[in-house]
């Protein structure tokens, strides 16, 4: 973890305990392996997508927000993991790629947002915990992620190119290539990436049903008349393959198409700070089948599904300086989404689903307006707040003998937060406490895919919205040679949206809602201790309950620690990682949420992986790493069941990699 400069030389003032500590020095650091990225500011985290990781550099979106303290993914497979955080999955986390929202098209979350997400093809992710923010659309009961790139002015005509290579054990292959060239009025970027791996090996050396194929391409064209105006145009084109441990079936079309306009201008007046607009069009055409990548299905079993969804998003807001201290952001936001689907099983399953037509099975509206304030109260105190209002609309498209087939729903919902920030010591230990509330709209997971059922009839479309009310507690300090930080929160959730497969049983999944609590916190340290030296160390504990039965709230990630210690002379760099993760015995099997439901309890894990970098020279960095050194056999609790699949050796979870080893080398030309 890269340490961070402070604004101060004190020694550690917001700590109940003193370290010794070397001087601060000012060095060129080697290619440090990020194992767990820090808060920054209060309730947020920034990372540097491109930076290496441990464990492998991140091949999606889930996979890179696993290294931050609080998240956790639900693996199915090699890829397209679901995340959780605080455990709390599905559309409580929010997830925008360039401030554009992307959904995926499987009724059983083979493609989750993040499936969609190639970070290194990204500038910058950030994490913003709990609903503190109301500006980047609904449905942040849990957070927000922002996968985001730069756009900047050249002062200068002239290009740049970066570039990686990752490989890894099970034939892993990732390759990354940017082009950049910019004059002070035009600039055109475009981003390619491509990756694969065959089945991994679990610690006891058993394959396990995870290969995948993925590739993406972005072409960006940008006019920046001036240093405070950008129009840009986008186009974006990615697909894969992905093969499934958990299910009776694979993914061979990821095929996603978008393209994005937008348009930032600052500086309109001295009230009027900047104005933004985005409009944008996303569309995912997946194909699911249960013989491509997988042996033993006899002809006439084949089975095919080709669900597609297109979702169409805009996007207005304004910065206005109503005074020195205020700052106010402004806005109206929209998205609509329909999906449909077609099916075909038999011989002829592969060619003759492409021949039907496409049914629509729901389509759902949705209009925002918003407001978030920020005022200083003085040098050392501040206050934000916001209040967002939605108008929802939801239609069930399907036939038959649904008792909601054709029934139309709408809801007005409402969700706010107010926090206080304080610096303490010249503005090295910030102390906040934050108050927000989140009403969520049930998502077409929860209403309509796979035919989900209420507790009195054969439809769950009726299940009420979701309302989470949220304190949220902590602190963050920088103190030298230490910086650290602890978040803590308590959640009240009331129509938490329980997903049963357990109430009437028979395969019947019911759709139910429930009141729910939750609490828990991330709390961080990193400790320059020596010259050259630094060690870092992370913990997160949520702890949820189920009110209305009276058990615990399903799919919560158990207590987990991360050790991490690391030397860089600014040319070489060596870390180990030191991952422990505790048993866990609060469940209820069978209940959880859209992205999966409990097994049973698990026992205690730790991990142990070592890592090393290389700086040759401003240009070309290497890092490489062990993963798993000791290759031992585990399972995330958070894991799908593992399902029978011809050929491999199915278990009651889907165990994770065993020792795996890789190298990343990267390339940056000016």
């Amino acid at each position: 973890m890269q340490h961070r400069q402070t604004r101060l030389t004190a020694a550690l003032i917001a700590l109940p305990f003193a370290l010794p500590v070397a001087a601060a020095e000012e060095t060129t650091l080697a290619p440090q392996v990020v194992t767990a990225a820090p808060m920054s500011e209060p309730l947020t985290v920034v990372t540097d997508p491109r930076a290496p990781r441990q464990p492998i550099p991140a091949l999606d979106g889930a996979d890179i927000l696993k290294t931050i303290p609080g998240f956790s993914v639900i693996r199915k497979g090699g890829t397209s993991g679901d995340p959780v955080f605080r455990g709390m999955a599905g559309s409580r986390l929010n997830i925008l790629l360039d401030g554009e929202n992307i959904l995926g098209g499987c009724g059983g979350r083979m493609d989750p947002p993040t499936a969609y997400v190639f970070p290194e093809s990204y500038d910058r992710m950030t994490v913003l915990k709990g609903p503190q923010t109301v500006i980047h659309g609904p449905g942040n009961s849990a957070g927000t992620v922002l996968f985001e790139r730069s756009r900047e002015r050249a002062s200068e005509a002239g290009g740049a190119v970066d570039a990686s290579i990752t490989a890894g054990s099970f034939q892993r292959l990732d390759l990354m290539g940017e082009g950049r060239y910019a004059t002070p009025d035009f600039y055109l970027r475009g981003t390619a990436t491509r990756t694969r791996a065959d089945d991994y090996e679990d610690g006891d050396g058993n394959d396990v049903h995870s290969a995948y194929k993925r590739w993406s391409g972005t072409v960006a064209l940008g006019w920046t008349p001036d240093d405070d105006t950008v129009l840009e145009l986008t186009y974006a084109r990615s697909d894969g393959e992905a093969a499934y441990a958990d299910r009776t079936m694979d993914g061979t079309v990821f095929d996603r198409e978008n393209v994005g306009l937008r348009f930032e201008k600052r500086k309109l007046s001295p009230v009027v700070e900047k104005l933004e607009a985005l409009v944008y069009r996303n569309y995912i055409d997946h194909v699911m089948d249960n013989f491509s990548l997988r042996d033993g299905t006899m002809p006439g079993m084949r089975m095919v599904s080709n669900p597609d969804r297109l979702t169409r998003g805009a996007r207005v807001a304004a910065d206005l300086r109503l005074a020195e201290p205020t700052l106010l952001t402004v806005g109206v936001d929209g998205q609509s989404n329909d999906h449909t689907l077609r099916s075909a099983m038999g011989v002829n399953a592969e060619d003759a689903y492409q021949d039907k037509a496409r049914s629509t099975d729901a389509t759902f509206r949705n209009h925002g307006v918003f407001g978030e304030l920020r005022h200083e109260l003085g040098d050392q105190d501040r206050l934000i707040g916001g209040l967002r209002v939605d108008r929802w609309r939801a239609k069930d498209h399907r036939r038959g003998a649904i008792v909601t087939a054709g029934q139309r729903r709408s809801d007005t919902l409402t969700s706010g937060f107010a926090r206080w920030e304080h610096d303490l010591a010249d503005g090295a230990t910030t102390a906040y406490a934050g108050l927000g509330r989140s009403e969520r709209f049930p998502d077409y997971w929860e209403l309509i895919s796979q035919n989900k059922q209420s507790l009195t009839t054969n439809s769950a479309f009726l299940t009420k919205p979701e309302q989470t009310t949220q304190l949220d507690l902590g602190i963050n300090w920088d103190a030298g040679t230490v910086s650290g930080s602890v978040s803590a929160f308590y959640a009240d959730i009331d129509d938490y949206i329980l997903i049963d497969k357990v109430t009437k049983g028979g395969g019947v999944t019911t759709v139910r809602n429930i009141d729910a609590r939750s609490y828990g916190l991330e709390a961080g340290l990193a400790w320059r201790f020596a010259r050259n030296w630094q060690t870092d160390a992370s913990l997160a504990w949520v702890h949820g309950r189920n009110r209305t039965d009276d058990t615990a709230l399903a799919q919560q990630p158990p207590l987990e620690a991360r050790f991490g210690l690391n030397w860089d002379n600014g040319t070489w760099s060596a870390g180990a990682l030191w991952r422990l993760v505790a048993a866990q015995n609060r469940v209820d099997p069978g209940k959880g949420n859209i992205a999966g439901q409990d097994v049973g309890e698990t026992s205690g894990f730790g991990v142990f992986s070592i890592n090393g970098g290389y700086r040759m020279n401003k240009r070309v960095k290497i890092t490489a790493g062990i993963d798993n050194l000791f290759d031992k056999k585990y399972a995330e609790h958070l894991s799908k069941s593992g399902a029978a699949i011809t050929g491999y050796e199915a278990d009651t979870r889907v165990n994770e990699p065993g020792r795996t080893l890789w190298v990343k080398a990267s390339l940056a030309l000016d």
